[in-house]
């Protein structure tokens, strides 16, 4: 087995720091008549042994041993850095795979995820789960006249209208382009209307101004309750077939299954 070079300075260390004592107790004892008979001369030999020793020791710690723990530590500390560094950019990562950058909503990826989850826990509990997916009217136009810098800012203000209305155990998610989609769990069917309407009609007050132009936006919303039984994937082809009937009857109205 191999010694790390800290290892074998500390093994000296204590290799002298032994000689020491056992040369201090020498001279003790020769001071003394003990064990080792000699006088005052052997005493003040053996003290001058055990003084010399001491004097390495000292020399060794300082200048073998402290510098080996001195820059042990900072390279400890720079490795708690780096970990720390690296496990704050993972989870910055593990953030952003999951975040839409527009909008700093959820996106497609997380929002199945939270569905099937809330699929799994409510089903044991029994309550409903209601799903809301609205669709922005028109919003080709917007980007094809105005550009897609304004369309952004279009889409940055309807999801802070989002958060605003909704609940804080809702699930919001930008699934694409102009459409977003709600989960909101423990609700009934009139009270998914109403908030599907109230943000409707919230979006539709909002004013983006682009130069002397002063955009306005509508969006068209469908929306359907779990059944208890349904895939994720049913309850959203539902939920989606009422946003394309309510796109079909007019747009900027609410549809629900």
């Amino acid at each position: 087995m191999r010694f790390h070079k800290a290892e074998l300075f500390f093994f000296l260390l204590i290799g002298l720091v032994g000689f020491g004592g056992a040369f201090a107790w020498a001279a003790f004892s020769a001071a003394t008549n003990g064990v080792v008979v000699g006088g005052v001369d052997t005493a003040a030999h053996f003290a001058f042994m055990s003084a010399v020793l001491a004097g390495l020791s000292v020399v060794c710690g300082v200048t073998l041993i402290f510098p080996i723990m001195s820059s042990g530590l900072r390279e400890r500390g720079k490795l708690q850095k780096m970990t720390e560094s690296l496990s704050v950019r993972s989870q910055s990562l593990e953030h952003a795979a999951v975040t839409d950058g527009l909008t700093g909503m959820y996106n497609r990826r997380y929002f199945d995820d939270a569905l099937n989850e809330y699929l799994d826990a409510f089903r044991r509990i029994r309550k409903p789960i209601g799903m809301v997916i609205l669709d922005l009217d028109h919003f080709k136009k917007i980007n094809d006249t105005h550009g897609h810098d304004v369309g952004d800012e279009v889409l940055r203000q309807v999801a802070e209208c989002l958060r605003v209305f909704t609940r804080y155990h809702d699930v919001l998610a930008r699934l694409g382009g102009e459409e977003f989609a709600i989960l909101s769990p423990n609700i009934n069917e009139q009270q998914l209307y109403q908030l599907a309407d109230r943000i409707r009609q919230a979006i539709s007050q909002l004013r983006i101004k682009t130069g002397n132009v002063t955009l306005k936006v509508t969006t068209s919303a469908g929306l359907a309750i779990w059944d208890g039984s349904e895939s994720g994937e049913e309850l959203y082809r539902r939920t989606d077939k009422q946003l394309y009937e309510a796109k079909r009857l007019g747009r900027n109205r609410v549809c629900a299954a």
